[in-house]
């Protein structure tokens, strides 16, 4: 039973030399002198806000994407011992003896030194030589751009990583297809597929781009085996299931995942937390929960409440009420009730409470038990501390006069009756006989003589407004408009008949347990629409570019200037390489346009397995390069060089593609080929010797003197900080 034991246990592994020599220079290249500069170099102003937030677990909102990015770079605090405490204000700023700069900057520099070896596989898979392999990682370890923007606290060397290596991973499930399919390797690589894609789009959107390209190869090899006669119909079905489960459902999962952990260690109430309901608000810890926390949940007349507008736009608000009124006539001559304003207000004050009366009695409190407001009820809102009343009447708003003006009516004795009454209508309910709950429930004001809504109009009120937002009543209202939306945030059962007593019932906090919790969908579908409609506004910065100046790469940033020695760090990229990309493209499309109408004419100028090679390099390679790079001119935002960094690195890989197909079928003698070899090896040189030169700029040292940063400005685009003597 035990025989086995009487032989030795042998366990073979195999080791790829190749791909460790490359990893072991992809490190070399981007971990050198890591923590040079110890400054804040550009956009890790950014990203370093959000860093000290996570490591405070304080939650916050970041509008240039999901969560996972940060997720990473927050893992490199945590590694370093990172406390979150460094003030991230300025490009330059000295980073203080508590900032683990080697850690922040590690996972970005790992990632971008992966990138070399992965390249080399990549060609592997697409069954080109070693030597052309190697060659496009040569040319990916001596990319000036991807060393910097790899040796820094940001994100594009993780983005490429994830791009990369779904592409491999997707390579090598498709040629595991024939030999070995639902093997382990096989569901491995078909799951790291889908995986890495997720990874990709999790720490930027862009990642999207080339997940939309693998699904399109994808199901063009999948509309391949649907047509594939020798397959039975039942292994048909299992090798699209597969697919459809590890390419579209598994990343969904994963990047929920993201979301999910991302919100669990996020708990604490932050800066952000105004843009979000007071639902979200609540279920964190601090701010809106502290003030919230107890409240009763079911508004009954009698209830104490403040109304914040769903929208949230152009800032969060509360429906809001001052003793001032509306002018007697507008600057346009416009006439107005000259009753009491109501406005929107963006800051907590006590002229935010607002009393639920029952029209049919003059009681300003809770009875016992308490009678719950339900959808359908009609209500008065009593302003708490001036007790007008909320109204509105066929006078037309001061901004937006084709709206209804909005006040709490004073009685002027000009034949102008009060107008009080409004239907509570639950929008998000579930039954029509629903109660009005505090934070959850998503409400309708309509008011009852002339079917107007209550909405925020979103137009900021001149000086006798104290420039606050107007409030009008909407005549004509089509669908749920979120303008048109309120919620309760706080709320207490009042309990004062006198208005001395409920001012200063207004002014205290209440204490009544009641837990309440937001599902992690509910959190998540908010947080992701946030993610995607929430816009900064976009300002024209002095290093932004167009997507044509990327090609020819035009446009350079100055990513770091030291004031003393002038040492500086650029995003600048082997101009050698790029140009030779941009040349390997344009030759690429020339000769697939030629060998495309050749073959239509019947006539093939290379071998069938030659051609079908010379299509997938190229459909990956040119496809990968227009899906990074197109989108770009339809995005109203600011961009940069950096943007184009995943786009260039599938034009490098179709270099050596180019080079070995004009070598094995173009190049027909052996002088030919010989100067072919020739050229490419000085090529190579030149690479190497441009990428050399422009060193001091990638690493920030040496410090370059006047005359030598006046010799590395091939272009005179290019912005070099070149200190006056």
């Amino acid at each position: 039973m035990l025989g086995f034991l009487k032989q030795p246990v042998v366990l073979s592994v195999e080791i790829n030399v190749n791909l460790l020599v490359l990893a072991a220079a992809g490190l070399i290249s981007r971990l050198w002198a890591l923590s040079y500069p110890r400054a804040v170099v550009f956009d890790e102003v950014y990203y370093g806000q959000f860093l000290s937030l996570y490591m405070k677990q304080i939650f916050f909102v970041d509008d240039s994407g999901p969560p996972f990015g940060h997720m990473l770079l927050a893992f490199g605090g945590y590694l370093g011992g990172f406390d979150g405490n460094f003030l991230w204000n300025r490009i330059g700023a000295e980073y203080s003896s508590n900032v683990p700069v080697w850690t922040l900057r590690l996972l970005p520099a790992i990632a971008g030194a992966l990138c070399v070896p992965l390249a080399y596989q990549i060609l592997v898979e697409l069954r080109f030589s070693h030597l052309i392999a190697h060659g496009a990682a040569l040319l990916i370890l001596l990319e000036n751009s991807l060393i910097t923007q790899s040796r820094l606290m940001l994100l594009e060397s993780v983005l490429i990583f994830f791009i990369l290596l779904g592409v491999l991973s997707y390579l090598k499930f498709y040629n595991l297809q024939r030999q070995s399919p639902f093997s382990s390797r096989w569901w491995f690589w078909l799951f790291l597929t889908g995986f890495s894609c997720s990874c990709a789009i999790g720490v930027k959107y862009t990642g999207l781009f080339t997940y939309i390209l693998l699904l399109a190869m994808a199901g063009m090899h999948s509309w391949q085996l649907i047509g594939d006669q020798s397959l039975p119909n039942v292994s048909l079905l299992c090798h699209l299931l597969a697919r459809g489960l590890m390419l579209l459902v598994m990343p969904v999962a994963t990047y929920l995942l993201f979301f999910y952990v991302h919100l669990a260690l996020l708990y604490r109430s932050g800066p952000h937390d105004q843009i979000m309901t007071s639902a979200f608000q609540a279920s964190l810890e601090g701010g809106l929960a502290r003030i919230t926390q107890g409240q009763p949940l079911e508004v009954a007349y009698g209830s104490q409440i403040t109304l914040r507008n769903i929208l949230g736009k152009p800032m969060p608000c509360w429906l809001h009420s001052h003793k001032n009124t509306y002018p007697i006539r507008y600057d346009n001559g416009r006439g107005s009730s000259h009753q009491q304003q109501v406005t929107c207000y963006p800051f907590k004050d006590v002229n935010n409470w607002w009393i639920v009366k029952d029209p049919g009695t003059q009681q300003l409190v809770v009875s016992n038990p308490p009678r719950p407001v339900r959808h359908g009820n009609i209500v008065q809102l009593v302003h708490g501390i001036t007790t007008r009343y909320l109204n509105t009447h066929d006078v037309a708003a001061p901004l937006s006069p084709h709206a209804q003006e909005v006040s709490c009516y004073i009685d002027h004795n000009v034949s102008m009756p009060a107008q009080n009454l409004w239907r509570v209508e639950i929008v998000n309910r579930d039954s029509d006989g629903d109660i009005w709950k505090t934070i959850l429930s998503e409400v309708r004001f309509v008011h009852v003589n002339t079917s107007a809504v209550l909405k925020l109009s979103g137009a900021s009120l001149p000086e006798w407004g104290y420039r606050q937002l107007e409030i009008v009543g909407e005549k004509i209202s089509k669908g749920y408009h979120q303008s048109m939306l309120w919620n309760v945030e706080e709320h207490r059962y009042g309990k004062s008949q006198e208005q001395k007593e409920r001012e200063a019932e207004l002014h205290s906090p209440t204490r009544i347990s009641i837990g309440r919790n937001l599902s992690f969908m509910a959190k998540f579908t908010e947080l992701q629409w946030k993610i995607l409609t929430l816009k900064n506004e976009d300002t024209e910065h002095k290093y932004s570019s167009s997507p044509l100046d990327w090609i020819t790469m035009d446009t350079n940033i100055a990513y770091w200037f030291h004031s003393t020695s002038g040492a500086q760090i650029h995003l600048l990229g082997n101009v050698v390489t790029w140009m030779s990309a941009n040349v390997a493209t344009l030759v690429y499309v020339a000769l697939f346009s030629w060998y495309l109408l050749r073959r239509r004419r019947n006539i093939h100028d290379i071998p069938e397995d030659a051609w079908w090679q010379w299509v997938s390099a190229g459909g990956l390679c040119v496809g990968g390069w227009a899906v990074n790079y197109l989108p770009f001119f339809l995005m109203e935002k600011t961009l940069f060089l950096y943007h184009y960094l995943p786009a260039i690195t599938f034009q490098i890989l179709l270099v050596p593609v180019v080079l070995q197909h004009t070598s094995d079928h173009l190049c027909r003698s052996k002088l030919s080929k010989s100067m072919h070899n020739a050229l490419v090896v000085a090529w190579l040189s030149s690479v190497y010797l441009t990428y050399h030169k422009f060193r001091p700029l990638t690493y920030g040292e040496p410090a370059l003197s006047k005359a030598e940063l006046q010799n590395l400005r091939w272009k005179d685009s290019w912005d070099l900080l070149i200190r006056k003597q």
